[in-house]
């Protein structure tokens, strides 16, 4: 499996097999439950204490490119630019994706940062 594909279904950066997170991420009680260790092939996902601190800096700049684009899309196709209905869209689409965004933060960061090897 290409390392994009194990990426977007959330498995495992090493052996591209276990998943990462417990839950679906529909489930919003325990969307951000993750193994400790690969089910599959027992490499740690933390790979030092803190390491997804710096998954705030992925998930920061999801939601800036999700202001530009519905900014983007606001004020071009609108005649009439109300910037309470866009403020409230910006934060209604934000609020709606965070759980997929978390995820996408976590698993980026390790697919990107972490010292695992295929």
């Amino acid at each position: 499996m290409s390392a994009l594909i194990a990426l977007t279904k959330g498995k495992c950066p090493q052996c591209r097999k276990g998943k990462v997170f417990k839950n679906k991420a529909t489930n919003l009680k325990k969307f951000k439950d993750m193994h400790e260790n690969c089910p599959s092939c027992g490499v740690k996902f933390e790979s030092e204490p803190g390491f997804f601190w710096g998954a705030m800096y992925f998930s920061y700049a999801y939601s800036v490119a999700s202001f530009i684009i519905i900014g983007f899309f606001f004020f071009t196709f609108s005649d009439d630019v109300n910037l309470t209905y866009y403020i409230l869209s910006v934060v209604a689409f934000t609020l709606l994706t965070s759980p997929i965004s978390f995820r996408m933060s976590r698993l980026l960061m390790m697919y990107i940062a972490a010292p695992y090897r295929k």
